[in-house]
């Protein structure tokens, strides 16, 4: 069953900001993009974008970008989340956010709307926890821009850094533009295209 549970606990970590000496020593902040090296041997995360949520001592919590699950109708997605369809017809695109907890899930989507669980993650992005957010992009109501996604990606204290010492992913700032690009296929590519551009 989808379930596109309240994140409370989980999204409380992006209202905190990291303590100056973890700021001066993490190469990706919350807010940056990891992508992928294609030598990456994880098939969780082959030639996949990472939008990082939160990255502190604790550890780091992301998820993916650019890898669509599938489509479901619409209105039996809203009835299984507790929302009243209300005679919405029509699919979503849900994405697979990452290998953990795949039956949770929020929605990320640029900072034309907010709700009581809405927390920023960089420039014009945003994540939202709520399922009322389906509803209301559903109904013309929501954000302009939105990606669906169930689980999330988390590495514990220091594995994150030791994985991009390692090369198997290099950082960009998030983009609004590259993140809600119109072709999810494309979204890799274009990232790794701007490796080692000064943007």
């Amino acid at each position: 069953m989808i379930r596109l549970a309240p994140l409370l606990a989980l999204l409380a970590a992006l209202a905190t900001t990291a303590a100056p000496s973890v700021a001066d020593t993490i190469e990706a902040p919350a807010g940056s993009l990891l992508v992928a090296a294609p030598e990456l041997g994880d098939p969780n995360f082959d030639h996949t974008v990472v939008l990082l949520l939160n990255h502190d001592d604790d550890g780091a919590l992301g998820v993916v970008i650019n890898r669509p699950y599938g489509k479901a109708p619409t209105d039996e997605l809203l009835r299984k989340l507790g929302q009243d369809p209300g005679g919405i017809t029509g699919q979503t695109e849900l994405f697979y956010g990452g290998p953990v907890q795949a039956e949770i899930g929020m929605v990320v989507h640029t900072t034309d709307y907010a709700r009581a669980t809405t927390r920023p993650v960089a420039k014009g992005i945003a994540v939202t926890s709520d399922p009322a957010v389906l509803a209301d992009v559903a109904r013309g109501k929501g954000p302009a821009q939105a990606i669906p996604v169930l689980g999330y990606a988390g590495w514990g204290p220091g594995q994150l850094e030791s994985e991009i010492a390692q090369g198997a992913w290099f950082t960009l700032p998030a983009d609004p533009d590259l993140i809600f690009a119109a072709d999810s296929s494309q979204i890799w590519a274009a990232a790794y295209a701007r490796r080692g551009v000064d943007l």
